[in-house]
């Protein structure tokens, strides 16, 4: 990342693995500006909201005049089909997918050469607990969205999305069950994902677009019968 002043968008970057994207940046010399909901010295607002994101991308563009890398990763809500009122899906699929587009869309013009859009999907995309329509339908789309878009900015950006499985942002020492259950044998951390991050956005994944990279330990890839690797399933 080296040559003229690199400049980063995050989205959601005020905490957990957006926060530590963000770090993983600024520690490579790149500007990050950080929207988030959650107030601090960054741009504060809904990313739901239109306006918002139009006054968001003005004031980067104002100030920059150019986006290098773009990394939609802020949190929808997740909420189950029982509970879930329309309003609240709706609010998950703005923030999780309307959102990347249409920051994406107001970026465009200003990308630079070699630009790289990184969407923050989730193993949730490929798999499901109950309950978990909302942020499961917005991580669904936001994968997809990701190979839509690496064919329409052909040529200008590269667009990849990463499906993180567990990540602790607690930064607790996660042991038991909950780490040996992962065939990587622990809990992920904010860090894993920043890497890669870091990588996408590099010249050395200057080949790859469209493409979506699970990263959970290799938790989707461990198939679970009764009796197997000490489960029981006790219905």
């Amino acid at each position: 990342m080296s040559g003229a002043q690199k400049v980063a968008v995050v989205t959601g970057g005020a905490k957990g693995i957006g926060k530590a994207i963000a770090g993983a940046f600024r520690a490579e010399g790149v500007k990050v500006y950080i929207i988030d909901i959650l107030p601090g010295d960054w741009f504060t607002g809904d990313i739901s909201d239109k306006e918002t994101l139009e006054k968001f991308a003005s004031s980067v563009i104002e100030q920059e005049g150019h986006v290098d890398y773009l990394v939609n990763n802020a949190l929808p809500i997740m909420k189950g089909i029982d509970e879930c009122s329309y309003e609240e899906f709706e609010y998950a699929l703005k923030v999780g997918v309307t959102a990347p587009f249409y920051l994406t869309k107001l970026f465009m013009p200003y990308l630079s050469d070699g630009a790289s859009i990184v969407n923050i999907a989730s193993s949730r995309d490929r798999m499901s607990q109950p309950q978990t329509e909302s942020y499961t339908a917005a991580k669904g789309g936001i994968s997809a969205l990701t190979h839509a878009m690496a064919v329409s900015l052909s040529g200008k950006a590269r667009v990849n999305s990463i499906s993180p499985g567990w990540i602790d942002t607690t930064g607790s020492d996660i042991k038991g069950p909950d780490a040996v259950q992962q065939p990587a044998g622990r809990v992920g951390k904010p860090e894993d994902i920043a890497s890669m991050v870091m990588y996408l956005c590099s010249d050395k994944a200057g080949f790859i677009t469209g493409e979506n990279i699970c990263i959970d330990g290799g938790m989707t890839r461990l198939m679970i019968y009764h009796g197997d690797n000490g489960w029981t399933y006790e219905g």
